[in-house]
């Protein structure tokens, strides 16, 4: 992950924020909380954990398959952003 170093702070954000809410899941299961709040703490975990990913796929693919914004193959650089788009949509 070396190319991930420029966006190093925005990435541990990222990841404290799955932390905490993996964190408050198991407060909430301590305490025996009603189960729709398990649940939707879960869903705020696998949404931090799926804007993460996207973000690391995103970097990938700019930095090993190919940046849109600099790349001068047009076809390339058109699949690429689709790509792009792809992941986003699917790990929304």
């Amino acid at each position: 992950m070396r190319h991930a170093i420029e966006d190093k702070t925005r990435l541990l954000q990222r990841a404290r924020r799955l932390r905490g809410q993996v964190e408050a899941i198991e407060r909430a299961l301590k305490k025996d909380a009603d189960c729709a709040k398990v649940m939707q703490l879960t869903v705020s975990a696998r949404g931090a954990a799926n804007s993460l990913m996207a973000e690391l796929l995103e970097d990938h693919i700019r930095m090993h398959v190919s940046d849109p914004t600099r790349d001068r193959d047009r076809e390339r650089a058109r699949g690429a952003r689709h790509l792009i788009e792809v992941v986003h949509a699917y790990l929304r």
